[in-house]
């Protein structure tokens, strides 16, 4: 299982890291997901949710 939001979708980004020099190189923005437990279909469960999404308030943590 990745690092994925089940709630907003949000994953790992990629792009280019750049120097002064405007030299490219590869690297990846990782999604700052927290494991928690919330109510799915009436049942508590752990899945992996953003932080942004934590302080949105669009979650209703057991």
């Amino acid at each position: 299982m990745g690092r994925k939001c089940v709630i907003t979708g949000r994953t790992t980004r990629s792009g280019n890291a750049r120097s002064h020099a405007m030299n490219a190189n590869k690297r990846t923005w990782k999604a700052n997901v927290q494991k928690v437990r919330i109510l799915v279909d009436g049942k508590p469960k752990k899945v992996y949710v953003s932080a942004r999404a934590l302080k949105k308030g669009n979650i209703e943590r057991v």
